[in-house]
């Protein structure tokens, strides 16, 4: 059974006639009447009664009819749904992203202006570090995520630079540095919170490089593995941090933030995504972001 038979089938039901169903769909009526007796012979009952005047449709052919009509409709709808899919217009992305970068900024600005563009599209948001997202995106199990960028990544991944964050002084809010500005050689002495090398080697790394050009060794106390923990264990006096400067997006409310007055550790802030990838819906992303990096960088 193919589609036309359908077709052929469901126009003469309509019509009640060989003759006015041919002439709606322009093909010749002998192709309409072998078409249909094909499918009769295939489904091995009749659709059609058939009469001088014309033919009706007989309670199998009643049944046979609803059902075709709705397995053309379902047909039309899967078309058009794959097409919008093709173009980019629906679908579904996978993205991952740090939770600093998500609180303010270009990343929560491009996410409400994608939503807004194409509003079919569905989002998979996944918070994670940016090793575990450029590695799902090389396993193809991300489609692009916000990532900090310290090294170069393969050549599985292409990125679009966004904007630079630096590191501030996280520390409770009732201790008093004297200001707003620190050096890290006069506060080498406070108790520090970090995180475990593990967690990301390349920036740990760069971070204690850095802190060791000024003569200084932080005296850590605590380890943990999100800054939105470090943050907590810091508002509940334990001891400072150094922490990305996007926390001053969403700042809680028993931690100041100083600026660093001699230490500088560079966090841009990317999206990576794979380089191979066919997605449309991808590329109405990547419009969009490209977009959103624009007005932003324009503020």
């Amino acid at each position: 059974m193919e589609l036309r038979h359908l077709r052929y089938f469901i126009a003469v039901a309509e019509h009640k006639s060989i003759r006015l169903a041919s002439e709606r769909i322009h093909v010749t009526q002998p192709a309409v009447s072998r078409q249909l007796h094909d499918l009769e012979e295939q489904l091995g009952f009749e659709l059609f009664s058939r009469h001088p005047r014309g033919l009706t449709l007989t309670p199998a052919g009643e049944s046979f009819l609803s059902d075709a009509r709705q397995i053309m409709s379902d047909l039309e709808a899967a078309t058009r749904k794959a097409k919008r899919i093709s173009t980019g217009w629906e679908g579904q992305l996978r993205l991952g992203f740090v939770e600093n970068s998500s609180w303010d900024g270009i990343v929560p600005k491009a996410l409400r202006a994608f939503q807004i563009a194409i509003p079919n599209a569905s989002l998979e948001l996944n918070p994670l570090n940016t090793p575990e997202q450029v590695q799902r995106i090389e396993d193809g199990m991300l489609d692009g995520g916000f990532v900090y960028l310290y090294r170069p990544l393969s050549n599985r991944c292409e990125v679009l630079q966004l904007v630079e964050h630096n590191l501030v002084l996280a520390i409770p809010v009732d201790w008093d540095l004297g200001g707003n500005e620190v050096s890290l050689a006069d506060i080498a002495h406070l108790p520090f919170i970090t995180f475990p090398r593990w967690v990301y080697p390349t920036y740990y790394d760069q971070l204690m490089a850095a802190c060791g050009a000024l003569g200084v060794s932080l005296q850590v106390v605590q380890e943990a593995q999100t800054e939105s923990v470090i943050l907590a264990l810091v508002g509940s006096g334990m001891g400072a941090a150094l922490v990305n400067s996007a926390n001053l997006g969403r700042p809680p409310a028993s931690v100041s933030f100083l600026k660093l007055l001699d230490l500088s550790v560079p966090m841009p802030l990317v999206f990576a995504y794979c380089a191979n990838s066919e997605s449309p819906l991808l590329q109405r992303f990547l419009q969009v972001l490209t977009e959103a990096r624009k007005c932003h960088s324009g503020q």
